[in-house]
């Protein structure tokens, strides 16, 4: 089954990870440094275990069977075909949710920035071939910090959204069982009470930390790319409304089926412009 380890970490998706000139990638997920390359099929690591890099990298997921789910028409193809192994990554759901309000009207070298911050402010520092890693900081260790300690992290008006949802949150575990308890509808809504998580924020966060893939984040790209390619009637000039984003989502769903929210990711990730 196909897998591309650059695909995967360089589409979008996560915003942890950085690659060295010798081809590897160094990234931290929950409390651990990995190192990874891939020459091939073959995929070298350290700092994880087989069975974490096989959970974390969906590798367990039959993407065959998620491809031909979704390969429905020409252009979801070609994007499938230009993605080959492209993999959607099982992030934390914490991190996950931070970076996501943190990702509001930004490009993806700024959220890194402030996904750093945030690390370095709160975090765990950890050492690696000499290197000093950060951990992401569990919900009490921002929430302790008062709102004023986010401040060095420049997240501008996001700045209260992650110090509240931060307070908002008391048990983690709790929190991230109810979620992946729920179905995607209500699992939405409940996300959506959360201080700085709207609509697109809220699937993105069910995709990548939740295996919802019945989501389908519509931001400005997704909207383009379906009004030009499969919903001619929308209106780029008006701006994204809430009833446009229901419409994208709702056809996603419908037209991609079960899985629809890989086909976002190979229509985000093939985009052109």
């Amino acid at each position: 089954m196909p897998f591309s380890l650059d695909q995967t970490l360089a589409c979008g998706q996560v915003f942890r990870w950085d690659l060295s000139a010798a081809g590897w990638w160094y990234g931290v997920v929950n409390d651990k440094v990995i190192k990874i390359r891939q020459d091939g099929p073959t995929l070298a690591f350290e700092g994880a275990d087989t069975a974490f890099i096989r959970q974390y990298f969906s590798l367990d997921l039959d993407i065959t069977k998620v491809i031909k789910n979704i390969d429905q028409d020409p252009f979801i193809h070609t994007a499938i075909k230009r993605c080959s192994g492209l993999r959607l990554v099982r992030q934390p759901p914490w991190e996950c949710l931070i970076s996501y309000i943190c990702s509001t009207n930004s490009n993806i070298p700024t959220i890194r920035r402030r996904i750093a911050s945030i690390a370095e402010q709160f975090g765990k520092a950890i050492e690696f071939e000499g290197k000093t890693y950060h951990t992401f900081p569990e919900p009490a260790s921002i929430s302790c910090g008062g709102d004023d300690g986010l401040t060095i992290c420049k997240l501008g008006y996001r700045q209260p959204y992650v110090f509240r949802t931060s307070c908002s949150i008391e048990n983690e575990k709790q929190w991230e069982e109810t979620l992946f308890s729920l179905p995607y509808e209500d699992a939405r809504k409940e996300l959506m009470q959360l201080h700085g998580v709207g609509p697109k924020a809220a699937d993105c966060i069910l995709l990548f930390a939740f295996q919802k893939y019945e989501a389908f984040p519509v931001d400005v790209w997704i909207r383009r790319i379906m009004q030009q390619n499969y919903l001619p009637a929308l209106d780029l000039a008006a701006g994204l409304t809430n009833r446009d984003y229901d419409t994208i989502r709702r056809f996603g769903r419908e037209h991609f089926g079960e899985y629809c929210g890989y086909a976002q990711e190979y229509l985000f990730a093939a985009r052109e412009g």
